[in-house]
């Protein structure tokens, strides 16, 4: 039997654009799509229209990769000010970022510069501190909630306090924010850790259960790459076998939650990516039945 993609949403990506924006029939069923935002910070141009376009037939979620909200130096005034006109503009469905720094001075003393990466931070009282006052930051500028998603990340910190979920859920208490539930990135962390497939997915169904339902707003799946030796995140193809097992499990605890199919290198043609939607909604579907 096949499902509608209800609650179920793709990233929009350049070569998609065509296809989707110009078929009104493309991606009928399609709950949302989701976007990089900082693709479509200039005030103008064709990506701004493109954007636009999208926005006028289905709810968009704008999703962050440049916030660093997870920085001790703080936030860049001027990203917060673009994001929050942009969200202005598009009234996004939803708003996210990750958990992760990425702004910090060369030297002592230096000026602050970006790293252009999603690095991890350690799960301690005074990194908690750090993000909350982040996050806030974010929602008054924004006057809305936003969703912090958890990483993929290579390695722990030493001086970690907290297991991931629990510094997730205080996080989320203390800011009033939600969380991003990607389940792909929790795969890729026990496999890592592991390298043993079905204690990684026994590991990854402990963490959603960690997790307090009423702070998850939405879940990413997607590709990884297993070289072997490290698995590593690359939304590069389609969702492997264990994310489904876990994503179930987090669908059977949490409830229905809005899913997006994430896709970001190697892109492939619109039906493979509707596709894997339609999956997703089947799991949905068939957990709920």
């Amino acid at each position: 039997m096949s499902h509608s993609l209800e609650m179920v949403g793709i990233g929009l990506r350049q070569p998609h654009y065509e296809a989707l924006l110009g078929d009104p029939a493309a991606g009928a069923g399609l709950d949302f799509v989701e976007v990089h935002a900082e693709n479509f910070f200039a005030e103008g141009g064709a990506a701004l229209a493109v954007l636009q376009s999208a926005r006028e037939r289905w709810p968009v979620s704008l999703h962050g990769v440049g916030l660093a909200l997870g920085s001790a130096a703080g936030l860049d005034p001027e990203h917060l000010r673009r994001l929050a006109a942009l969200a202005r503009r598009i009234d996004p469905v939803r708003v996210s970022d990750h958990a992760s720094f990425a702004r910090a001075p060369r030297r002592s003393g230096g000026p602050v510069v970006h790293g252009a990466d999603l690095l991890p931070i350690a799960h301690t009282r005074a990194a908690l501190d750090i993000l909350v006052a982040n996050v806030q930051r974010t929602q008054d500028a924004l006057q809305r909630p936003i969703l912090v998603e958890n990483l993929s990340a290579y390695l722990h910190w030493a001086d970690d306090e907290m297991a991931e979920p629990a510094f997730f859920n205080e996080l989320a208490r203390r800011s009033g924010c939600g969380v991003l539930l990607d389940v792909n990135n929790i795969v890729v962390n026990t496999l890592n850790d592991y390298r043993d497939e079905a204690a990684a997915v026994a590991a990854a169904c402990r963490w959603v259960d960690a997790i307090e339902p009423a702070h998850v707003g939405e879940i990413h799946l997607a590709g990884y790459n297993d070289s072997g030796d490290i698995v590593i995140d690359d939304h590069g193809g389609r969702v492997h076998p264990p994310v489904w097992q876990v994503y179930r499990h987090a669908v059977a605890r949490l409830g229905p939650r809005p899913t997006l199919i994430e896709w970001d290198t190697d892109v492939p043609a619109l039906d493979v990516l509707l596709d894997e939607a339609r999956r997703a909604a089947d799991a949905m579907a068939g957990v709920a039945a």
